[in-house]
């Protein structure tokens, strides 16, 4: 009970002596305008997790590049969209948050099939770590305006995987309230997948990422990336999937954008 008591006062406390500028916040809804296209109370329910999100988590950089409130805000708007009905409480597990100028070039090592150990490169766009940091390029954050047509949003990717392992490693299935649930999700999302790799072997074009492809746990986070910033689009496309994912996260971005 003290707990729930502190963090209220304290969540008052950031809300009131580190509100966000009026000119930064429209800046921000301007540089990304899949932000802005909610009913009024959304927007600012969208506004004051932002506040407390930067409040809660700790950014760092990398490579040289110089953390400003305008790059820290970005982050933070774009990350509370998955959790804008579901609550911030969803981003506990984590702290840090880690920029880099670019996708930044990562050493993989992996076991296939026959035992044998392989090591590679991988170049990333961001990652999320059990746990924490979640690592983002800020040139990917940062033309989120522009690649909102192509389904791409790495900040909601990312986030998104955050959600996932919210009960352990990233699987492609959120928690959810009943075993009833879990399995629908399942189903749903299995059969969407398994349609969807059928599509890249036919060399259909897709509105998704072929990344997509990599198994479940990659698939949802692409999924949700479209659901927020290219709905129609991924509703032509995976009709059960859309429906889904607005049951999970209680909203629906064509509705909205109407």
């Amino acid at each position: 009970m003290i707990g729930t008591w502190w963090r209220r006062k304290r969540d008052r406390d950031a809300l009131r002596e580190r509100a966000i500028p009026d000119d930064l916040w429209l800046e921000t809804l301007g540089d990304f305008p899949f932000l802005k296209y909610r009913p009024l109370p959304d927007l600012l329910k969208l506004r004051e997790l932002a506040t407390l999100f930067l409040a809660r988590k700790e950014f760092a950089t990398a490579g040289g590049l110089e953390l400003t409130d305008r790059i820290a805000l970005a982050v933070a708007a774009q990350a509370c969209v998955p959790v804008l009905h579901l609550g911030l409480d969803w981003y506990d597990g984590f702290v840090g948050i880690v920029l880099h100028p670019d996708e930044v070039v990562a050493q993989r090592e992996w076991t296939d099939d026959d035992g044998i150990v392989h090591t590679g490169e991988e170049v990333l766009a961001g990652e999320a770590m059990p746990g924490g940091p979640v690592m983002l390029s800020w040139s990917d954050v940062q033309a989120a305006g522009e690649t909102a047509s192509t389904g791409y949003n790495v900040v909601i990717h990312e986030f998104v995987h955050v959600l996932d392992m919210r009960d352990g490693p990233a699987d492609g299935v959120p928690p959810l309230a009943t075993a009833a649930r879990r399995q629908r999700w399942i189903d749903v999302m299995s059969r969407s997948h398994a349609e969807f790799c059928k599509q890249l072997q036919a060399g259909r074009d897709t509105l998704l990422d072929p990344y997509a492809a990599n198994g479940l746990e990659e698939f949802f986070p692409v999924c949700a990336e479209a659901f927020f910033v290219a709905p129609s689009a991924l509703q032509g496309e995976h009709r059960e999937v859309y429906e889904l994912l607005r049951e999970f996260f209680h909203q629906d971005p064509i509705r909205l954008a109407r």
